[in-house]
């Protein structure tokens, strides 16, 4: 539906990779649909991945979804999260 898929993963303390749950990644999307004009080209799409259009910039993305994971406690303080645009997601 949109132009990129973005890779949402979270990182844990031994700096293992970990697909976001779906249900983390729609919670973010939906309270910004609302709050945050630029994040409303994006659309949860599975566990781990998000569509967004060209506009959303990934950095704030990463800081503003990592932001609002530590602070619903999906993630822990030690834990961080990566948000990438592989070339190819299959």
């Amino acid at each position: 539906m949109f132009a990129r898929r973005l890779r949402i993963e979270r990182i844990d303390s031994t700096g293992a990779a970990n697909p976001c749950p779906i249900r983390w990644i729609d919670s973010f999307a939906m309270r910004n649909f609302t709050n945050d004009a630029i994040f409303d080209d994006t659309l949860p799409v599975a566990d781990g991945l998000l569509e967004a259009g060209y506009r959303v910039p990934i950095d704030r993305l990463e800081s503003s979804m990592e932001d609002w994971f530590h602070r619903k406690n999906y993630i822990g303080p030690e834990e961080r999260l990566r948000v990438s645009e592989p070339d190819k997601i299959p």
